[in-house]
């Protein structure tokens, strides 16, 4: 069986719970590409030949973020550095003292838009629940974040990837699902890009925060 026809004969109900489980549980603090799970999904979506749909997508996509968010947020607030010290153990790559610290300077200053924007950048995603729940900040402030963070983030990549797919749909016609291949490289190249940017800030805060502690 090759991939084009495997894709085609994928049930749509699968790629809706695939994608918002992924991006439940990356909510909820555990490492995973749920980017690059919903960027895949509405690529599918955008394919006239399957009957994937980009709103299915969205909408579980945001429903899982929401869900795990606020999953996350009631573990923090229960356990709190617990939480993050069994994180630190089980994904030591992903989860460590100083991208925590950094984490906490930006949750604690900015609050409520920290979550919002935090939904954006993968290396803060899984902390925003978690965090803003071992902060104590109020649940009513952090759903409003949560629930609009949710629906920019997984409503507008969604739609985003869906409608440009659809376009590109033509130029791609005799590559088939090459141009499935190619768009998720440049999502993860775009993501990796980000990612670096944020860990150079999390190393110029982490020496900073050395510097002014004398050690």
């Amino acid at each position: 069986m090759n991939v084009e026809h495997w894709l085609v004969s994928v049930p749509p109900i699968l790629v809706y719970v695939l994608a918002g489980g992924v991006v439940g549980l990356e909510s909820i603090g555990i490492p995973l590409p749920g980017e690059i799970v919903l960027v895949t999904a509405a690529l599918l979506a955008s394919r006239h030949e399957l009957d994937v749909s980009p709103h299915g997508v969205a909408l579980a996509a945001v429903v899982g973020a929401v869900v795990g968010d606020s999953i996350g947020y009631a573990v923090g607030r229960r356990y709190g550095d617990r939480l993050f010290g069994f994180l630190g153990r089980r994904f030591p790559d992903h989860v460590n003292d100083d991208l925590l610290a950094y984490a906490r300077h930006l949750f604690s200053r900015y609050g409520m838009v920290a979550v919002f924007f935090g939904r954006f950048v993968a290396l803060l995603r899984i902390f925003a629940g978690p965090l803003s729940g071992s902060l104590q900040m109020a649940y009513p402030r952090f759903l409003v974040a949560n629930v609009c963070g949710a629906i920019a983030w997984a409503g507008g990549t969604t739609y985003l990837v869906y409608y440009v797919g659809t376009a590109a749909e033509s130029w791609l016609k005799g590559f088939s699902f090459v141009g499935l291949g190619i768009a998720v490289v440049v999502g993860i190249t775009a993501s990796t890009v980000l990612r670096r940017r944020v860990q150079r800030n999390v190393e110029a805060y982490a020496a900073a925060r050395r510097a002014a502690e004398g050690v």
